[in-house]
């Protein structure tokens, strides 16, 4: 007997998700915004007007084009080295998306097979990972990335490692809730009675019905993980220069605020745009795949 997941099932659900999206205008415009931060940092290199890491001191802190003194090509100003900022702010989206998806998939794998492991078999295993998982929650998770980064040093493979690492908690109890529901329905007792393997049982019925709520808690996280690589960014511990990440741009331009505040705004809107966007559409597959929030 097959878990109540199948093509009929993903059909409802996509039907589900564009009625939800129909009736949500904020979210149809949060989508359509993601999407072209997404193909303007994947386009990035065709887009970019300039190398973002060229230096010229003679036009260092020069106003947006459109602005008077403004250098002609460069259309969001230059930065305290000279360098253009329309580069750098695309260059730099690369970055947030890439170290924010990223983070996540490994929060997922590790967060997924811990709940689906302590869920499924319970006892002693539940036991370990859920006290793993209480020591780890007791620390503050943007202290605890700070100090670790810290330690290991600053660079694009570890940052994206110490999210990743760090954030499994939220899956790893999310998926444990949610094994132990399933656990007493009628499909994996019938399952286990016909003979049926764990592993096949985990993968086979009870995965496939945890889609949905993997699915909006990552696409929330993927904001979170992105600020926080700003943070780490801005503290010169995240991605080092000369790589343009969001997060170092607002640190360059800090003490530029009263007289280039383009160096600063530029990026920080960048961010917000990005954060608000994903935050929206994760609102949107919310009320869209859970059944408690839908009224028809």
């Amino acid at each position: 007997m097959a878990a109540p997941v199948g093509g009929r099932g993903k059909r409802r659900r996509g039907g589900r998700l564009w009625r939800a999206l129909r009736a949500n205008p904020v979210s149809l415009v949060a989508l359509v915004v993601l999407v072209l931060i997404v193909v303007a940092a994947v386009a990035a290199p065709q887009l970019a007007p300039f190398d973002p890491t060229a230096q010229s001191l003679r036009l260092r802190l020069r106003p947006p084009s459109w602005l008077p003194g403004g250098e002609p090509g460069h259309l969001l100003g230059t930065d305290a080295l000279g360098r253009d900022m329309l580069s750098r702010v695309l260059y730099g989206a690369r970055i947030s998306i890439l170290v924010g998806v990223l983070a996540v998939a490994i929060q997922t794998v590790i967060g997924v097979s811990i709940g689906l492991l302590a869920g499924y078999y319970g006892g002693a295993v539940d036991d370990v990972f859920m006290r793993l998982a209480d020591v780890q929650q007791a620390l503050p998770f943007l202290v605890l990335v700070v100090a670790v980064a810290a330690v290991v040093g600053p660079s694009l493979v570890n940052t994206v490692l110490i999210l990743g690492l760090a954030g499994w908690v939220t899956y790893g109890r999310i998926v444990r809730g949610q094994v132990l529901a399933l656990m007493q329905q009628d499909f994996v007792t019938a399952s286990r009675a016909l003979g049926g393997r764990d592993v096949r049982i985990m993968l086979r019925h009870l995965l496939p019905n945890l889609v949905a709520p993997i699915t909006v808690v990552g696409t929330l996280t993927v904001s979170a993980m992105i600020l926080v690589e700003a943070s780490l960014s801005f503290l010169g511990l995240g991605v080092p220069p000369p790589t343009p990440t969001w997060g170092g741009m607002v640190a360059d331009g800090r003490n530029y605020i009263v007289n280039a505040w383009w160096v600063t705004v530029f990026p920080g809107l960048a961010i917000f745009l990005t954060v608000l966007a994903i935050n929206l559409v994760g609102d949107w597959l919310r009320e869209a795949l859970d059944p408690t929030l839908r009224s028809g």
